[in-house]
């Protein structure tokens, strides 16, 4: 990835392309699910959305092996997506702009308190 790409995020308009692509090629019920793990996820970006990218690929990578598997949605996410998507997002440690900057203050009113 050149400078030009990072600053402009073409390389990240390239891989959600590359994404929703494969997505295509997944039954109907998995496409929904997809939609529904996207809309769950962004929130927890950081400032350029980059931190969300090795998750959402390897979501979309589950969710093309179980679905060549014959597998059901519910089968590889559970019956609840949201609960999924908070899970995954507890192990990878991806955290949004706000949690970064609220752990900024915290630790500027900690070392004015002197602590």
């Amino acid at each position: 990835m050149n400078f030009w790409e990072k600053i402009t995020g073409s390389d990240m308009t390239k891989e959600m392309k590359n994404f929703e692509s494969r997505a295509k090629n997944l039954p109907s019920d998995y496409q929904a699910a997809w939609e529904e793990i996207k809309t769950n996820l962004w929130p927890h970006t950081d400032f350029t959305g980059r931190n969300l990218m090795p998750i959402l690929d390897g979501v979309l990578g589950l969710l093309e092996e179980t679905a060549s598997e014959g597998q059901s949605v519910q089968e590889a996410l559970g019956e609840d997506i949201n609960a999924f998507c908070s899970a995954l997002i507890g192990e990878e440690g991806a955290k949004s702009y706000r949690d970064k900057w609220r752990n900024q203050l915290n630790n500027n009113i900690a070392k004015k308190l002197g602590k």
